[in-house]
């Protein structure tokens, strides 16, 4: 990732955190970091991602 691009934290723990950032070439693009691993997603996989863990956090009564 460009370190120049500005991020906007959209949450974060004491060992993750979430972000998304924007550019002109790849746009909006959302981000998971969940300690040495880090997810990078556009739009439609983001919304997806957060469907998943909603009905997931659902289902497992939180």
């Amino acid at each position: 990732m460009n370190d120049d691009l500005p991020l906007d934290t959209l949450a974060e723990t004491e060992n993750f955190e979430a972000y998304v950032t924007e550019d002109a070439e790849d746009g909006e693009m959302f981000h998971i970091d969940l300690g040495r691993l880090t997810l990078h997603l556009f739009r439609e996989e983001w919304d997806e991602l957060v469907e998943l863990m909603r009905a997931a956090a659902k289902k497992s009564g939180k």
